[in-house]
């Protein structure tokens, strides 16, 4: 795809993010993400098919963004306690933007079990993120830490539990507990990895 097509599409991807964030999946309309984007509801009708279309882009847009910097992140530490303290820092970004994303991303997980083309896109990130978990845990193992813990079963518990957490802070609705969330989450994962 040009350079040009590209921009136009991932604006339009951006608009429909703050558009869900703003007024919600189901509210959303294409004159909508046009609006938010500024430009006719031709363009986007010329870039997506229709709403479902946009929606599902941008799932696979914001989940691929979110795993690279997730992977990105892990991959820079040398250790496997840096890895996990990488990748849990990279998932608490900080309070406005996991506020955002997982509002948007909660949304979307309503729809996830009812539509195919999101079930396969929201696998694909869990598979990555295992992927992750599944890196940090080898790294541990070669250091002589995590002996214990399931390969298999080690990475799902560990997105589980950021999972778990940052959905939690996200119901609070205090920005305030956001580091006291990425704590708890950074300790509980190290002390199930540490059993």
């Amino acid at each position: 795809m040009k350079k040009r097509e590209q921009q136009r599409k991932e604006q339009l991807l951006q608009a429909t993010f703050e558009a869900i964030a703003d007024k919600g999946y189901s509210s959303v309309t294409l004159q909508d993400i046009s609006n938010y984007a500024g430009v006719s509801k031709g363009v986007t009708n010329y870039y997506f098919k229709n709403k479902e279309d946009v929606f599902a882009h941008l799932l696979e847009w914001l989940t691929n963004k979110i795993y690279q910097k997730e992977a990105n992140a892990v991959q820079a530490a040398d250790t496997a306690d840096d890895m996990l303290s990488a990748y849990v820092n990279a998932v608490f970004v900080g309070p406005r933007e996991n506020d955002r994303f997982y509002k948007v991303y909660l949304d979307f997980l309503s729809y996830v079990p009812k539509t195919p083309r999101f079930q396969e896109i929201n696998q694909r990130f869990y598979n990555n993120c295992f992927a992750i978990g599944q890196s940090i845990i080898s790294k541990g193992k070669s250091e002589g830490k995590f002996l214990n813990v399931d390969t298999e079963k080690g990475p799902k518990a560990i997105r589980s539990l950021i999972d778990g957490c940052i959905i939690q802070w996200v119901m609070s609705g205090d920005h305030s507990l956001h580091k006291m969330y990425k704590d708890l989450c950074y300790e509980s994962i190290t002390n199930m990895l540490k059993d």
